[in-house]
């Protein structure tokens, strides 16, 4: 196999991209940075013997595949399970059954996940690894912590989230099934806490399969969808489904019984942050039979800022200034402008009867003397009861044939908002 040059930077080059990582903020609240934990299997003395860690194990990984102008590779792991150790996030544990995502979001953080690696963030929806053995790793995994199981001495089972960085059921999941045997795997045990976040209506194929899990466990799955207008999702996310066909994903899993919610992430100022736009997607998420719903501002990791940035200059020029503005100095659009956007998520779940994300760990606690297998029962008594309705701050683009979005301070109708921001 030939691989790219980027797999073999100099010493001086991963040494900046080093520091590089270390300063930039961390992720949006929804994800914080994290290095894999993952731990690469034994390789045989070769080329890439100079690259260390991650960056070694995907120089050395054999190419599956190659199709639709991508390239797939097997990355041979050790583990599946990644630790957050944060308190800014909702969830203990992560889990991506593959690095880099065909969608190719423009706006999509993650980009920075390919450098650990030696790859260009532009490569990230160029170059998919698949993690070999998801199945048969997570499963001892799974059954070694404790933590994720419910018992009489932990009545909050430590959650673990899949799809924290890349789409679990983008277009190489089809091929490759890591998704679907890693849930196999949960499917056999119980008393787990699991969601499960996705723009992709192929999560539909494992319906039954996620029925099973739900049966034995707390079981929650968000669809994210930033704006119902087909052409511009098509424009920022180019190879995700079109937001018809995740409403229909949504219904389709209400329908099932199982657990849904909407996200509305990234908020992407200018361009999907208008009343509204928002107002739009929080009502299809709820005549679509979602049960929460959350949107967060526009996050840019320095790797995302040099793929999006050119793209808005190109694609909507009378918003670049602004975006570099607010962008130019931290991921993060100004505190004011999050504020109004977090208020106006606020107002929509209550306008539309929808429920802020319900595997927060409060809403997670189960009353004492619950057996594992009543989980799923106890979680729907807490919702019944209103403890998953708790409003907390959660987390839409201008269509191409509508012109370009007026300056940011109309589009916000805010005094406070001067420009752009976003988050995934």
């Amino acid at each position: 196999m030939t691989t790219s040059p980027n797999l073999h930077a100099g010493p001086a080059q991963r040494a900046r991209r080093r520091r590089h990582v270390k300063d930039s903020p961390s992720l949006f609240p929804s994800v914080p940075p994290q290095r894999d934990t993952e731990q690469p299997a034994p390789l045989p003395p070769g080329p890439s013997a100079e690259l260390a860690g991650i960056a070694r194990l995907a120089a050395a990984s054999p190419l599956a595949e190659a199709k639709r102008g991508t390239e797939y590779f097997l990355l041979p792991v050790r583990s599946i399970l990644n630790r957050c150790n944060s308190d800014r996030v909702p969830f203990t544990w992560t889990v991506n059954p593959y690095r880099g995502c065909e969608f190719g979001c423009r706006y999509c953080y993650a980009r920075y996940t390919h450098e650990y690696m030696e790859l260009d963030g532009a490569e990230f929806e160029r170059k998919i690894y698949v993690k070999q053995r998801a199945g048969e790793l997570i499963g001892p995994e799974l059954d070694r912590h404790c933590g994720f199981q419910l018992n009489s001495r932990r009545l909050t089972p430590e959650h673990i989230a899949i799809g924290t960085a890349t789409d679990p059921y983008q277009p190489a999941e089809r091929d490759f099934g890591a998704m679907r045997a890693i849930l196999e795997q949960m499917a056999e045990r119980e008393g787990l806490s699991v969601s499960i976040t996705t723009k992709s209506n192929q999560v539909v194929r494992d319906t039954e399969l996620l029925r099973r899990i739900a049966a034995r466990s707390a079981l929650f799955i968000n669809v994210t969808i930033t704006t119902l207008r087909p052409r511009l999702a098509r424009l920022l996310e180019p190879r995700a489904p079109r937001p018809d066909l995740r409403l229909a994903a949504v219904r389709a899993l209400r329908d099932a019984g199982l657990a849904v919610g909407v996200f509305a992430m990234p908020v992407l100022p200018g361009l999907t942050d208008r009343e509204a736009d928002l107002d739009a997607v929080a009502r299809a998420a709820r005549d679509a039979g979602a049960q929460w719903f959350a949107g967060n501002v526009l996050f840019l990791m320095p790797s995302a800022q040099k793929q999006f940035l050119p793209f808005i200059e190109e694609k909507f020029p009378k918003l670049g200034r602004q975006y570099r503005d607010w962008y130019a100095r931290s991921g993060y659009a100004p505190e004011a402008y999050r504020r109004e956007i977090a208020g106006r998520v606020e107002r929509l779940r209550a306008k539309y009867g929808l429920g802020a994300r319900p595997y927060e760990p409060q809403r997670l606690a189960v009353p004492q003397g619950c057996k594992a297998s009543q989980l799923p029962l106890a979680l729907e008594n807490a919702s019944a009861s209103g403890l998953n309705t708790i409003q907390v701050p959660g987390d839409g683009v201008h269509e191409g044939g509508q012109g370009i979005p007026a300056p940011f301070g109309s589009v916000a109708q805010s005094p406070a908002l001067r420009s752009c921001a976003c988050a995934r």
